[in-house]
This record gives C-alpha cells, sequence and structure tokens, in this order.
C-alpha cells in the first residue's frame, strides 16, 4: 500500500492551531471576568459586542473574498475558527445579558450560554432556556441574522474551497 494515510505534517500543524486556538478561546470565555460588564456597564458592554462583531464580520469577509479570488491560505480552517469565535462572542453576550434575571429564563451559568448559543446556531430551539427581556431577543434575533448572512456565507465558501482543493488534487495526479 503506497497511500499514506495521514494528512500531510502542514495540514496537522494548521488543524493543531485550530485545535490550540479554540481551546484558548474556551479558556478565555470560561475565565474571563466577564461579570465586569453588564447592567452596571451598558455602554461599555455594547461597545465590546458591537466592536467583536464588526471584527468578526470583518475578518469574515476578507476570508470569504479570499477565497473568492483564489489567494486565501487555508481558508476550511479559517472559517472554522471564525464560525468558532462568533459561537463564543454569542454565548459571553448572553452569560452577561443572564446575569440580569429579567433577560433569560433557565440561563444561570456560562455553560447555559454556550448550550444556548449552540442550540440556538443550530435552529434546534430546545425551549428549556428562552429569551424573556427586549434586550435578550434584540441579540438573539442578531445572531439569527449573522447567522443566515455570515455563516451560511461562510459554510458555502468551505464548500467551494474544499471541493476546488479537491478538483485541484485530482487534476495533480492525473
Amino acid at each position: 500500500m503506497s497511500e499514506n494515510p495521514l494528512p500531510p505534517p502542514a495540514d496537522l500543524r494548521a488543524w493543531s492551531w485550530l485545535l490550540g486556538a479554540s481551546t484558548l478561546l474556551m479558556l478565555g470565555y470560561f475565565l474571563l471576568p466577564l461579570q465586569l460588564l453588564g447592567e452596571r456597564r451598558p455602554l461599555l458592554s455594547w461597545l465590546v459586542f458591537a466592536g467583536a462583531l464588526v471584527g468578526l464580520t470583518w475578518l469574515m469577509l476578507a476570508k470569504i473574498v479570499g477565497v473568492m479570488r483564489g489567494t486565501a491560505r487555508q481558508p476550511v480552517l479559517w472559517l472554522a475558527f471564525l464560525i468558532f469565535l462568533a459561537l463564543t462572542i454569542f454565548a459571553a453576550t448572553y452569560y452577561v445579558l443572564g446575569a440580569h434575571k429579567a433577560e433569560f429564563a433557565g440561563l444561570e451559568t456560562r455553560l447555559d450560554a454556550l448550550y444556548f448559543t449552540v442550540v440556538t446556531m443550530a435552529t434546534v430551539g430546545y425551549g428549556d432556556i428562552t429569551p424573556a427581556g427586549q434586550t435578550a431577543r434584540l441579540v438573539v434575533v442578531l445572531q439569527i441574522g449573522y447567522n443566515f448572512v455570515f455563516l451560511a456565507a461562510a459554510a458555502g465558501t468551505a464548500s467551494r474551497a474544499i471541493r476546488g482543493n479537491v478538483e485541484r488534487r485530482i487534476r495533480e495526479r492525473g
């Protein structure tokens, strides 16, 4: 058997980077003092949330354009990381909002906020955690809109990049 079943070392390094970066995001999410934000500092909270979304959107668009132009390096890896970053941003926002009990029913912990974000992102909606306040509902609407526009575009772009890589490898083996 002459085929090597392991991916090339560069691919292993790239996917190791994704695993490491995602682990750091989760460590930050669970360890950063998010209680410094919230109803005591509403302007700062909104600025952090808006800044994070604007930065994420800019990065996502840059990667999508890079794939369309054929100049993006490791586009699938980057798009996966950016989707994970979006999940972390929304989970942190829900956790901060959940500290104000009138905003969410059933959201008590950071794990609850992460779970709610994944359920919302996956459009499952079990109903065990629900946005009760107007601010929480606004952020949920923003997440759903963000999912439809940017995450769908990222998934389509990743699919295009994978298809292009497969076609290129087939031509090279040719």
